[in-house]
C-alpha cells in the first residue's frame, strides 16, 4: 500500500499547496511529484529521468498545439470575430431565446476563446438582450457560463483537453467528435435549469453604453479560424480509422499532414490573420496580440508539464502493479477519473489543473482499470472533464467573475453558478456511462 499511500500524501500536497498557501500549481505538481518519488524508493536517476522524459515528452507533443490554440482564441476575442460570430448566433435562435441563444454561444466560443474572458467579453450584450425580451438576467447568465464551461472541459483546442488527451494518449480528432456530442447533450438539463431554476433569483440590470466603434471582420473569416482546424483533424482521424482502410488513398498524406494537430492549428493563426483590421505591431509583437497569447499560454503549459511530469513519475514507480494487486476486483472504471476530478476541482478551483493532474493519475493504470481500449481512452477524458466542473464555488477564479460581473452575491452564486456546474457534470457523466454500455 506504500504507493497508494505516497499518492494520497502528493495529492494532499497539491491540494495544501494550492488552496492554503497559494503556491502555483507548477511548482506543488512539480514538488509533488519529487516526493512521491522519493516515498515509493525510486533511485535518483529514475526521479530525474521522470522529470525529463515527463515534461519533454509531454511538450513535444502538444506544446505548440496548446500555443497555436490560444493564439487562435486571443485573435478572435481582440479583433472582434468571436462578438461577430456571438452576434450571428442571436440573429439565427432569436431574441425570443435568449437563453438558447446564450447557451450555443458560449457553447461555440469556449472551443477557442478562454471561458473568463469569453464571459467577460459577452456579458454586457447579454445585459442588453436579457433587458430587451424582459428575461431575468440570472438565467441568461447562467446559460451563458454553462454553455462556456461544456466545451472548456471536454472539446479541444482548449488547452485542459488536448493536455489529457495527450498524457492518455488520445486521438484528439475523436476527442473533438465526441466532446462536441457529449457536451451539447449535457447542456439539455443546463437549459431547463437556466429557465426554471437560475432565472428565479432576481438580479438588476445596470445597461452600459457601448463605445464600439472599429469596423469587425466577416462572419466566415471568423469561422474559418475555428472551423477549418477542426475539420482537418477531424478528417485525418477518419483516414487513420483501420475499418476505413484508406491509408492507399491518393489524398492520404496530404490529409495526413495537413490534419496534425500542430498544423492543423498553425493554419487556424493563419486564417486569423484575415481578422485584424491592420497587420502590424498590434498584432505580431511581443507586447501585442500575439505576446498577450504567450503570457495567457506560459502557466498552461508549465501546469501541464508538470502534470506530466507526475505521470510519469507514476508510471515509472510501478503503481500499475499496486493498482492490479488492490483494486482489480472492484468494477470502478470510468467512475474512478470523475470522483478524482470532482474532488480536486473543488478541493482546489481550477479545471484546468483537475484535468491535467486526474489525466495524470490515470495514465499508468488504464489497463489496470480496462480503459485501455482506443474509444474508452476517449470517453475517460470526458469523465474527467465532467469531472473538472463539478462545482464552481469561491475557490475558482471564475465563480467571482461570474459573481461580480452579474452583480450577484456569494449566496446567489451557489444558487446559480454552484448549482448549475453540477447539473452540468452530472448530465455529461450520465452520457458518457450510457454511450459506454452502448459501446
Amino acid at each position: 500500500m506504500t504507493y497508494i499511500l505516497a499518492l494520497l500524501l502528493a495529492l494532499a500536497l497539491i491540494i495544501i499547496g494550492i488552496v492554503r498557501f497559494k503556491i502555483h500549481p507548477f511548482f506543488v505538481l512539480l514538488i509533488a511529484a519529487i516526493g512521491y518519488g522519493f516515498i515509493t524508493g525510486m533511485s535518483v536517476d529514475g526521479i530525474l529521468t521522470s522529470i525529463n522524459d515527463g515534461f519533454g515528452g509531454l511538450m513535444g507533443k502538444i506544446g505548440l498545439i496548446i500555443f497555436f490554440g490560444v493564439v487562435i482564441g486571443t485573435v478572435l476575442e481582440k479583433s472582434g470575430g468571436a462578438m461577430v460570430i456571438a452576434s450571428w448566433i442571436l440573429k439565427k435562435v432569436g431574441e425570443r431565446f435568449v437563453h438558447l441563444a446564450m447557451l450555443l454561444t458560449g457553447y461555440l466560443l469556449s472551443i477557442p476563446v478562454f471561458v473568463d474572458s469569453a464571459f467577460i467579453m459577452m456579458n454586457s450584450l447579454n445585459k442588453t438582450l436579457s433587458h430587451k425580451a424582459n428575461v431575468a438576467f440570472s438565467g441568461t447568465a447562467v446559460a451563458l457560463a454553462l454553455g462556456l464551461l461544456a466545451t472548456h472541459v471536454m472539446v479541444p483546442p482548449t488547452p485542459g483537453p488536448i493536455a489529457a488527451a495527450a498524457l492518455l494518449d488520445v486521438n484528439l480528432g475523436s476527442l473533438i467528435l465526441w466532446g462536441l456530442l457529449v457536451s451539447l447533450l449535457a447542456l439539455i438539463p443546463c437549459y431547463f435549469f437556466a429557465i426554471k431554476v437560475a432565472s428565479k433569483v432576481k438580479v438588476p440590470i445596470t445597461l452600459e453604453q457601448s463605445t464600439e466603434t472599429e469596423r469587425t471582420p466577416k462572419l466566415g473569416t471568423s469561422l474559418l479560424a475555428i472551423l477549418v482546424p477542426i475539420v482537418l483533424i477531424i478528417a485525418k482521424s477518419i483516414f487513420d480509422y483501420p475499418e476505413f482502410d484508406l491509408k492507399s488513398h491518393v489524398l492520404y498524406a496530404t490529409v495526413s499532414f495537413l490534419g496534425a494537430p500542430v498544423i492543423a492549428l498553425l493554419i487556424g493563426v493563419a486564417f486569423t490573420l484575415l481578422l485584424p483590421q491592420k497587420l502590424d505591431y498590434k498584432v505580431f509583437s511581443a507586447t501585442g496580440w500575439f505576446g498577450d497569447a504567450l503570457k495567457i499560454a506560459a502557466p498552461i503549459l508549465l501546469i501541464t508539464g508538470a502534470g506530466g511530469i507526475f505521470g510519469k513519475m507514476l508510471q515509472n514507480s510501478g503503481i500499475a502493479n499496486a493498482i492490479t494487486e488492490n483494486f482489480t476486483d472492484y468494477n470502478i472504471g470510468l467512475l474512478l477519473p470523475f470522483i478524482l476530478a470532482a474532488s480536486l476541482k473543488i478541493a482546489q478551483g481550477s479545471s484546468t489543473v483537475a484535468l491535467i493532474t486526474t489525466a495524470s493519475i490515470m495514465a499508468p493504470i488504464m489497463a489496470v482499470l480496462g480503459l485501455d481500449e482506443p474509444f474508452i481512452r476517449t470517453l475517460t477524458v470526458l469523465a474527467i472533464g465532467a469531472g473538472s466542473v463539478v462545482v464552481s464555488h469561491p475557490n475558482d477564479s471564475f465563480f467571482w467573475v461570474f459573481t461580480q460581473l452579474t452583480g450577484m452575491n456569494v449566496k446567489e452564486g451557489y444558487k446559480t453558478l454552484t448549482l448549475g456546474t453540477l447539473v452540468l457534470g452530472t448530465s455529461a457523466i450520465l452520457i458518457v456511462f450510457i454511450i459506454a454500455q452502448l459501446y
